[in-house]
């Protein structure tokens, strides 16, 4: 990926402010050591629920939900409508949403209505752009639920969709453009979604036995991504596997992380797979876990003994004959922080605590600060810390891109229900937006805008694409790239089918005053990129364009 500028990095320390913090007691000494950036924006006080659960979806709207078991919301569904679940553990008749669809172009939420409980689920959006929600807590832990992407459309439910129970699973989209669902509470094993009669059924997976801490657990949501060949890499608790899914054997076994610490829930850290650079010759792939929380936490927590989180990173190249993890450090400690991709190839990792754990009331200390990874860095010189929000986002909390480039922030609810006062960190029902410091106003001409193709366009496999952008700035054609970015599900710290593809750099041409082109390969097979809508952005010297949505089929 192209490297910023320069002068995105801003000095905000003067000759005499250096000198006064130099000798200046207490813990201020530390804004030496990082140049903050971006900006926070309040964009809604209050969107009835919390946003336990969040995925952007190809209109530009993000389905938001959180439990049906919290009790009553501070939104009402329309209507007069009421659920009646004669199961549900705290209210069988409920007036209240427990979900809403969050319109981004007017900053706006519609209540949506879901039928049984999707407390701590998972899902992923198909080919054809509906949102496929599985599994949840109590009658909804087997339900199937879809969510059509239009004005007026609300959540279906499919009874019984699943072949087993799923509480804390993972979706991921496959080449055949079924999505596979990994493990959960109790489920050491796999499913498909759709179903068909050859596999109707779940598949054993040991694996996430042999990652199950007892009484504890250390394996539920595991990171799972679609290897350049076609496996999947699982990575729980602290270990990693390349699995056939399709033969139900295991290809290759990782080393365990350096130090054995979890990061998979409850002791919460994050994950992604690094940008893949399809112009390659031969394409590497990276995985990138950052933080979570040292053995023995959990019980320590429940103790009400906090133990501070981890301050590490492990980077691993699943591409190499003998692959090994990389330990980095990161500038501040973090459990249950979320790790979103950037159109520009960073990493941002926000939201989360300093210590303790995931689960109810076992996290303290937010951390406020989000940090951007460089991965294209040195190592060393990767991180940079960015300007604090003012709103503690703890367990329960959510971060995805929208296309725009920025990051949509909320939630946080580490209480068994809704609790606004009386507690240490109340319910959140603020949605707040982070701007990158690409977004700053200072690098508007330099800001790439995309003219064609237009958004909604469709685009095949191993196809020749030029994109025509203009800038009214000076181009640095050397800079200039175009990345394509899946649309993640994001819940406990966990950005599923999160996925970013470099699909050109270089080889710009003037097409007329302030407009070029710049000619690119798509993915070539559903592997690289399972089919599906993608945003295209146009990056210029690390600043992206606004995004586009593309269909790949």
């Amino acid at each position: 990926m192209a490297t910023p500028p320069a002068h995105m990095i801003r000095t905000l320390i003067f000759p005499f402010l250096c000198w006064q913090l130099l000798f200046a007691p207490g813990p201020c000494c530390r804004v030496l050591t990082h140049a903050a950036g971006g900006e926070w924006q309040l964009l809604l006080k209050n969107i009835g629920i919390t946003a336990m659960h969040m995925q952007l979806l190809h209109n530009d709207r993000v389905v938001i939900f959180d439990r049906t078991d919290f009790g009553k919301s501070n939104l009402s569904l329309p209507d007069g409508k009421c659920r009646n679940d004669p199961n549900d553990t705290v209210l069988p008749i409920d007036c209240t949403a427990h979900s809403v669809e969050y319109d981004v172009a007017t900053n706006s939420i519609r209540a949506l209505m879901v039928q049984t409980d999707v407390w701590c689920s998972s899902g992923a959006v198909m080919a054809n752009g509906n949102l496929i929600q599985t599994g949840g807590f109590n009658d909804g832990d087997r339900v199937v639920r879809i969510f059509k992407p239009c004005s007026s459309c609300d959540w279906e439910e499919v009874p019984f969709g699943l072949a087993a129970r799923r509480w804390y699973a993972t979706n991921h989209i496959l080449p055949d453009d079924r999505q596979i669902v990994i493990g959960g509470r109790r489920q050491f094993n796999y499913e498909f979604y759709p179903k068909t009669g050859a596999a109707s059924n779940a598949y054993s997976l040991p694996f996430l036995a042999q990652t199950n801490d007892r009484g504890i657990e250390n394996n539920l949501y595991p990171f799972v991504y679609l290897h350049t060949d076609g496996n999947l890499f699982i990575f729980s608790n602290n270990r990693a596997i390349l699995f056939d899914y399709a033969k139900n054997v295991v290809v290759k076994t990782f080393p365990t992380i350096p130090g054995g610490d979890p990061r998979c829930y409850p002791s919460t850290g994050s994950a992604v797979m690094l940008p893949l650079n399809l112009q390659a010759s031969s394409i590497e792939v990276e995985v990138l876990v950052c933080g979570g929380a040292p053995t023995g936490s959990y019980t320590q927590a429940s103790k009400g003994n906090f133990v501070g989180a981890l301050k590490t990173c492990a980077r691993i190249k699943i591409t190499d004959s003998s692959p090994q993890w990389v330990m980095e450090t990161m500038p501040l400690a973090r459990v249950m922080g979320d790790m979103t991709l950037l159109p520009n190839g960073d990493v941002l990792i926000i939201n989360g605590a300093s210590a303790g754990t995931a689960a109810w009331e076992k996290g303290r200390d937010p951390v406020l600060n989000p940090v951007l990874y460089k991965p294209d860095k040195p190592t060393g010189s990767r991180f940079e810390v960015m300007n604090p929000t003012t709103i503690p986002r703890m367990y329960h909390s959510t971060a995805i891109l929208l296309r725009d480039g920025r990051v949509l922030v909320g939630g946080s609810n580490p209480h068994i229900y809704y609790k606004f006062t009386g507690v240490l960190y109340p319910t959140e029902l603020r949605l707040e937006a982070f701007s990158p410091e690409y977004l700053d106003s200072g690098f508007k001409n330099l800001r790439p805008t995309i003219i064609s193709p237009t958004s909604q366009a469709k685009i095949g496999y191993g196809k020749d694409l030029t994109v025509r952008f203009s800038v009214t700035g000076t181009l640095d054609p050397d800079t200039v790239s175009v990345t394509m970015l899946a649309p993640s599900f994001t819940t406990h710290s966990l950005s599923m089918n999160q996925r970013l593809l470099v699909l050109g750099s270089g080889n710009v041409k003037n097409a007329e005053k302030s407009t070029f082109a710049i000619a690119v390969t798509t993915p070539a097979s559903a592997i690289l990129a399972p089919s599906g809508y993608y945003i295209l952005f146009v990056v210029h010297q690390g600043i992206p364009s606004e995004g586009i949505w593309v269909q790949i089929q």
